[in-house]
Order: structure tokens, then C-alpha cells, then sequence
């Protein structure tokens, strides 16, 4: 009961206040405080937040309302003054609000029917953070004119923080003073609670209503003092009494309205999926996104039919509702029917209220949203790249408008992946003696790398946007020595490859010379040792009487070949050190047809210099995708794949001892 009354007693100021950023007249932000939250409370799976107006989805469909309705089209005719058809412009303005709520409503069903709550996911912490910071400065600058008391049109669009500034400065002249000190008696006031609230939270039963107490005593200081005819100070005006009979909203400029209901459905279930994951983590309870998404999308969507405009949970209100001892949503009832019955019996009473007061309960409210410009030095102690993204949501979306302002912000979002996927780190495993564990060789002393056996780790999938860059990466020399082995493989095939026909048309040379040369038996039976520079392997041509035969890998003894053939076959020795590469596919969690055709052209590529490639720790739906890419077909076979690291080190250490006693390299 006390949980439901203190988060009416905010709803009310909120949803008059709220209202002005919609565009519509107050009365309407007390009909989005009613039907929602009722709907709420049998749809919803969160016992904790408080569905209702919030700042950031009401000065968007403010934004909409303002582009579709515009004060121009609504001139005064038959007259000689300048100015617009207010009643008419309001007219407008509510179909549009109504006609986008109805669109986002139908969104979020789709999305809920379809299962698509993970959308919220794209839709990061720091975006959102800049996101709703901006937002704030969006809902800061739009209530000067209130504040101050002057008469600017509103803006809507790129730039409109920009434009509303100039209009406001333009006119700072003619403020209305006694608009001002009662805008900033409440601001204090305001602030004042907020702190107490803060301060000694836990010794207050209940947070202090310093809205409602502000919105009473102003409202009969204003009566008072009759402030709109003595002084010209803006008040809420006319609140009919009751409520209104549903009516079909205007589908005919639905289709004008899309993308904004886009981004409207999208922003408003991230609000409140991100606060109900936060309640029930601290209460122990579980919420379904999808079913979030399907109540979220019945309460804009029926309510819509009643002259209400989106919602979306608020923070504020949800924390008082939490902390005032709600644990389920019979709070947001108690809360829907106290602001039913403002509507219904004492709704006049808020008539003479200065507008003011409801552009100082706003402000005050964004305090919180302000404050997330500290989360800047945060993140650059932490993480540069979402730094970089809270800073291109937050200016993107002051310029831009929160609408296109939103779609860079994904948008650059998705490239920060794009980016990661694209420069991994790869480095060259070692491993840690006497165990089963291998490290970065690089970053760890005791990691010391297999003899012959190059393992190479990078930790990304492999698709069509870095396939590339990992067979590069695999291949990529240190600006070391030539005979030095590289930071990452260092084994280019292509280049051996090369040289490897350079010593076969030296050993065809040499098996020339030896042919017309008269050399003495003693001569030709000694051995003649030569350092290849480049290769770091040392060459041996060994005498005629000790290589008659050739021992094949099936234990059986060979004649040998002609002389010229038997010359050439000894001077090739093995062109690099490396015998085996072991990719480690662990952090690889999917692969695509052109990152798998990547990887087996360079199986290829290294088998074709006696090099084997094989794979370490795939996980059974990687290996699904192999087979389903066909992979796994001559010459790449399923015994290149390994389960463990220390399992293809094993099998290369065996193959790597059979190849050192082979005669070709003894």
C-alpha cells in the first residue's frame, strides 16, 4: 500500500511534466499513467519497475510529433495576428502521438511473437549510457523556454539542441522574471529532497514527495496570486474532467512514422528489460525478455486506443517503488488508481499550475543522467573502445537527433566487432614443462616451444572479413635475421617454394660439373659441408658409397635412383626446421566457405614443402560446419584434427622423429 501511493504520488508530476516533451497537453500524460501500468500488472513479468512516462521516449515522440505537425501548419486565418491555431496544432499532434504508439505497440508484439528479445542485446552499455546522456541534454535544452518563460517554436531534427539555443538566447531578454524565480525556487527545493532522500535513505520510511509537495504548493501559490493574469506566467490550463471513449487512431500517416517507431520500440524494451534484469538478479527471480516484450507491446497498443502515448519504465520511480517495500506489481496498481482518480474527480484542481514547475521537475530528474559523464574516465582507464562508442552515441546523438543519432550509434557499434574480429591477437604457443599446458612463448618464461612444431593461436572466428588477415598473420616475418624463425610461424610456403627451385637447378648444376670434373676417389668421398645463410639449415653432399639405398617409411629397402636423380635428392635438404604447425581452433567458434577454404589452401600450401598442418580443439559445431562446408576432402583428411593441444603436440612429436631418421636428412 505505502509502495503504491509513494510511486503515484510521483506519477502524477511526471506525467503532467512528461507530457510537454511528448508535445500534447498534460492531461494526456496522466492517461499514459493510467492504462499502461493497469495492463502491466497482469502482462509483466518484473515485480519491481515502474511502468509509466519516461523522459527519453516521450521527447522522441516529441520530436516526431513536432516534424508531422509543425506550427506553420496552423496559421490564424481571417485575422491580422500573427501566430497559430494552438487547439488545432494540439489536436494534430495528439493523432500523431497516438497513431506512433500504436505502431510501436504492434512492433513490440511482432518482435515478442517472433522471439526476438536478444535485440536489446545490440544495444550496449555504454551506447545506451551516452545514448540517454544525450538524450538528457535533448530534454534540458527543450524546457529553457518554459523556464525562462519566453516563446520559441520547438525544433525537431540534425542540429535542433543547436537551434533551440539560438531561439532561446535570441528572446533572453524578454524572460518572464517572475516565470524564472518560481522555476528555480523549485529546482532547489527539488534538488534539496533529492539529496536528504539520498543521504539518509536509510533512515526515512518513505523517500520525501518532493514533486507532489512542489506541484501542490505552487499550484495554490499560482491560484493565489492569480500568476497568469497578473504576471503572464504560463500555467497547464483546461484538464478535462474524466475519461475519454476509446477511438481508432489516424493509420493513414502510419507509414510516415515507421523507422521512428523503430527506434522508439527498440529503445524503449532496452530501458526496460536492462532495469527488470537488475531487479531480478538482486531478488533472486528470473524475467522473460520475449514475454517483456509482448507486454510492453500490449500496453502501447491497447492503451494507444485510450489517447495515450508510448511508455516504458522509470527509474526513479522504480527505485522508489522498490525501496518503499513493493514486491509485486500491485504496487504499480495502487498507483494506477490513484492517478484515476485525479483524472476523474480533482483534475481541475492542477489547472492553475505554472509550467514551470513541471520544466524544474524535469530538469531535476535528469540529474541522474547527467551524472553518467562520469562513466568517460572510467572507461579510458578500461576499455578505449567503449569509450569510443559512449562518445559517438552521446555527440552523434546531440547533433543528429536521437532518432538518426541511435542508428550511427548501432551502427558504429557493430564496426567496433567488425574491427575486433578483424585485428585478434595471434601469438605462438609454448609449452609449460612437464604438463599439459601451453601459453604464450612470448609472454611467459616457462613456455617454451616444441622443437620442429610452431602451435599458433588467434583468438577470433575465421570468416570472410579476416580470413585474410589470419593467413597472413600465420605467415607474417619479424624484422629479425634471416635464419631467425619469425614471431608468429614464419614459415611462408610461397617463398620456400621459390628456393626450393633455385637448389634444384643448383643441383642440377652441380651434378653436371661432377660428371665432367676428374676428381680423385679420396676427394669424392669427402664430405662438403655448406651454411645456407637464409634457410639455417646445414646442407651435406655425402659420397657415392654411402648412399646406395633408400629406406621408405614402410621399412622396405629400395634400389637407387640414377645418378643424376640420386645427386639432386641428396643436395634438397628439408627447407625449414618446422615440420608440423598446429592450429588451435578453440576460440574459433564458427567458420564460413571462405574462411574454410582459406584454411585448406594453406594445408595445401604447407604440405607442398613437407609441412603439416593439423587442428587443435575444435568443438563438435565447428566441426559440424566443416563437414557441412565438405571441408574434410582429399587432400585434407579428419585426422588432421586433434582434441587437445597435447594430443596433436604428441602426434607431431612422432612424426617429427620419424622424418630426423630418414637418410635424407641424417
Amino acid at each position: 500500500m505505502v509502495s503504491g501511493l509513494s510511486t503515484g504520488v510521483m506519477q502524477l508530476p511526471q506525467g503532467l511534466a512528461y507530457a510537454l516533451l511528448a508535445a500534447v497537453p498534460p492531461v494526456y500524460g496522466l492517461y499514459s499513467s493510467f492504462y499502461p501500468v493497469l495492463l502491466y500488472t497482469f502482462f509483466g513479468t518484473s515485480r519491481h519497475i515502474s511502468i509509466g512516462t519516461f523522459a527519453v521516449i516521450s521527447l522522441m515522440i516529441g520530436g516526431v510529433a513536432v516534424r508531422e505537425a509543425p506550427d506553420s501548419m496552423f496559421p490564424l486565418n481571417g485575422t491580422n495576428v500573427t501566430g497559430f491555431d494552438v487547439d488545432a496544432r494540439d489536436a494534430r499532434r495528439v493523432q500523431v502521438a497516438v497513431a506512433l504508439t500504436t505502431l510501436v505497440g504492434l512492433i513490440q508484439l511482432f518482435l515478442g511473437v517472433l522471439r526476438f528479445g536478444f535485440v536489446a542485446i545490440y544495444l550496449t552499455e555504454p551506447l545506451v549510457r551516452g545514448f540517454t546522456t544525450a538524450a538528457a541534454v535533448h530534454v534540458c535544452v527543450s524546457q529553457l523556454k518554459y523556464f525562462f518563460g519566453v516563446k520559441t517554436k520547438r525544433f525537431s531534427g540534425p542540429l535542433s539542441v543547436v537551434y533551440s539555443l539560438i531561439a532561446v538566447f535570441k528572446d533572453i531578454t524578454s524572460t518572464n522574471i517572475t516565470t524564472l524565480i518560481v522555476g528555480l525556487v523549485c529546482v532547489v527545493f527539488l534538488y534539496g529532497v533529492k539529496e536528504i532522500n539520498e543521504r539518509f535513505k536509510k533512515k526515512l520510511p518513505i523517500p520525501i514527495p518532493g514533486e507532489i509537495i512542489v506541484v501542490i504548493v505552487s499550484t495554490g501559490v499560482s491560484y493565489g496570486m492569480s500568476l497568469s493574469e497578473n504576471y503572464q506566467v504560463d500555467i497547464v490550463g483546461n484538464i478535462p474532467a474524466g475519461l475519454q471513449p476509446p477511438s481508432v487512431p489516424d493509420f493513414s500517416i502510419l507509414p510516415n512514422l515507421v523507422a521512428d517507431a523503430v527506434a522508439i520500440a527498440v529503445v524503449g524494451f532496452s530501458m526496460g528489460i536492462s532495469l527488470a534484469k537488475i531487479f531480478a538478479l538482486k531478488y533472486g527471480y528470473s524475467v522473460d525478455g520475449n514475454q517483456e516484450l509482448i507486454a510492453l507491446g500490449l500496453c502501447n497498443f491497447v492503451s494507444s486506443f485510450f489517447q495515450t502515448f508510448a511508455i516504458t519504465c522509470s527509474m526513479s520511480r522504480s527505485l522508489v517503488q522498490e525501496s518503499t517495500g513493493g514486491k509485486t506489481q500491485i504496487a504499480g496498481l495502487l498507483s494506477s488508481l490513484l492517478v484515476l482518480l485525479v483524472i476523474v474527480a480533482i483534475g481541475f484542481v492542477f489547472r492553475p499550475l505554472p509550467q514551470t514547475v513541471l520544466a524544474a521537475i524535469i530538469m531535476v530528474n535528469l540529474l541522474g543522467m547527467f551524472k553518467q559523464v562520469r562513466d568517460i574516465p572510467a572507461l579510458w582507464r578500461t576499455s578505449k573502445i567503449e569509450l569510443t562508442i559512449w562518445v559517438v552515441a552521446f555527440v552523434a546523438s546531440v547533433l543528429l537527433g536521437l532518432d538518426y543519432g541511435l542508428l550511427v550509434a548501432i551502427g558504429f557499434a557493430l564496426l567496433t566487432v567488425i574491427y575486433r574480429t578483424q585485428s585478434p591477437r595471434s601469438v605462438i604457443l609454448g609449452q609449460i614443462s612437464d604438463t599439459g599446458l601451453y601459453c604464450d612463448a612470448d609472454e611467459y618464461e616457462e613456455a617454451a616451444e616444441c622443437s620442429g612444431i610452431k602451435i599458433f593461436h588467434s583468438n577470433s572466428s575465421i570468416y570472410f572479413a579476416n580470413c585474410d588477415l589470419y593467413v597472413n598473420s600465420l605467415k607474417q616475418k619479424w624484422s629479425g635475421p634471416p635464419w631467425t624463425l619469425t614471431e608468429q610461424t614464419g614459415v611462408d610456403p610461397t617463398r620456400l617454394l621459390a628456393e626450393r627451385k633455385s637448389q634444384r637447378k643448383h643441383a642440377k648444376t652441380r651434378s653436371g660439373d661432377k660428371k665432367d670434373s676428374s676428381q680423385s676417389p679420396a676427394q669424392k668421398k669427402s664430405t662438403v659441408a655448406k651454411l645456407d645463410m637464409e634457410l639455417g639449415v646445414a646442407h651435406e653432399v655425402l659420397d657415392e658409397a654411402e648412399k646406395q639405398v633408400d629406406v621408405l617409411s614402410n621399412g622396405q629397402v629400395a634400389e637407387a635412383q640414377a645418378e643424376s636423380d640420386s645427386e639432386e635428392a641428396r643436395f634438397l635438404q628439408p627447407l625449414c626446421p618446422v615440420h608440423s604447425i598446429i592450429l588451435d581452433f578453440t576460440p574459433v567458434n564458427f567458420m564460413d566457405s571462405v574462411g574454410a577454404k582459406a584454411i585448406k589452401a594453406v594445408i595445401k600450401e604447407y604440405a607442398a614443402i613437407d609441412v603439416r598442418v593439423v587442428l587443435a580443439g575444435c568443438s563438435r559445431t565447428l566441426l559440424s560446419d566443416l563437414r557441412t562446408l565438405q571441408f574434410f576432402n582429399e587432400p585434407v583428411t579428419p585426422d588432421i584434427v586433434f582434441p587437445t593441444i597435447h594430443d596433436a603436440v604428441l602426434h607431431c612429436k612422432q612424426r617429427g622423429g620419424a622424418r630426423l631418421s630418414s637418410p635424407a636428412v641424417q
